[in-house]
């Protein structure tokens, strides 16, 4: 059985918090919680979990942040929260929210979602410097935009070589369209900034939700292995949205057989030291 960190885990309760998006996608708006996790991963060792912003209303964001730490008093396994924040606020408000994040132990990160932002929202001013602010907290940054924003996202990234970054969902790539260009090498140029890391995760909503085969999935996972190595890749699940593709299950079986042809040592840091590292998680000592 494979043993896993998983790094992209959502829990939402609509009847608690107000989001959005999910009536748009009737077939998940319905509570996700530990219990449902649970029921949707006994066949997998998941041994911690870092928890996502699930992108509810921006006015709940700290309710969303103290809920998950209600919720990891009764599962120890969530051990990090990358929460939202509306990084392009002035520096004064900006600083008075992050001071907010920075009583719950748990915040290990912040991200504010770019996918349905236009071109250049990323690059904005005020934008920048809300990220480059991170740095003063130790928080490390989500990077979750469509592959049409990836351009931007280097961008970013150029201008805060002080901040941790984890692209999600190696920034959403076509892959029902089978397309690899442009996307393809700009990754490359994201991939060339030593402060940048890249989730395997969120690739089966990118293709063809009923009809996707692992094949589908290889050649952009492939090519993120060839530009940033095992040594900066983590595994997440993205769930519960992986359910609209499949399952939890499903998309670790498909994941693992895309890495299977890796050293012992570089699947667990995929899928389990690379998460650990990045989002600061205690992990125990290898044995001697």
């Amino acid at each position: 059985m494979r043993s896993v960190i998983d790094s992209h885990v959502h829990f939402w309760q609509p009847q608690r918090l107000r989001y959005l998006w999910l009536d748009e996608v009737p077939a998940i708006r319905h509570p996700f919680t530990p219990h449902e996790l649970n029921q949707a991963t006994q066949a997998i060792d998941l041994q911690k979990i870092v928890f996502v912003q699930a992108d509810c209303v921006p006015e709940q964001g700290l309710d969303e942040v103290e809920w998950i730490t209600e919720l990891a008093r009764s599962e120890p396994r969530i051990q990090g929260i990358v929460a939202f924040a509306a990084l392009e606020q002035s520096a004064d408000a900006n600083t008075a929210y992050l001071d907010k994040l920075a009583r719950y132990p748990l915040v290990k990160g912040v991200r504010r979602l770019i996918q349905a932002e236009g071109a250049g929202f990323a690059n904005r001013p005020d934008f920048i410097k809300g990220v480059q602010q991170l740095s003063q907290y130790g928080y490390s940054f989500d990077i979750c935009i469509v592959h049409s924003q990836m351009a931007d996202a280097v961008q970013l990234v150029q201008q805060c070589p002080n901040v941790t970054f984890v692209l999600d969902h190696f920034g959403k790539p076509a892959i029902a369209a089978q397309q690899m260009e442009p996307w393809a090498t700009q990754v490359q140029a994201l991939a060339a900034l030593p402060n940048v890391w890249v989730k395997l995760s969120g690739l089966v909503t990118e293709a063809s939700h009923a009809h996707w085969v692992p094949a589908d999935l290889q050649p952009y996972i492939d090519h993120m292995l060839q530009c940033f190595g095992s040594g900066r890749m983590l595994f997440g699940s993205d769930w519960p949205v992986v359910d609209l593709a499949g399952s939890y299950e499903r998309w670790v079986a498909a994941a693992v057989a895309a890495t299977s042809h890796l050293t012992a040592v570089q699947q667990d840091d995929i899928f389990m030291r690379n998460a650990a590292h990045v989002y600061r998680l205690a992990l125990q000592a290898r044995p001697a």
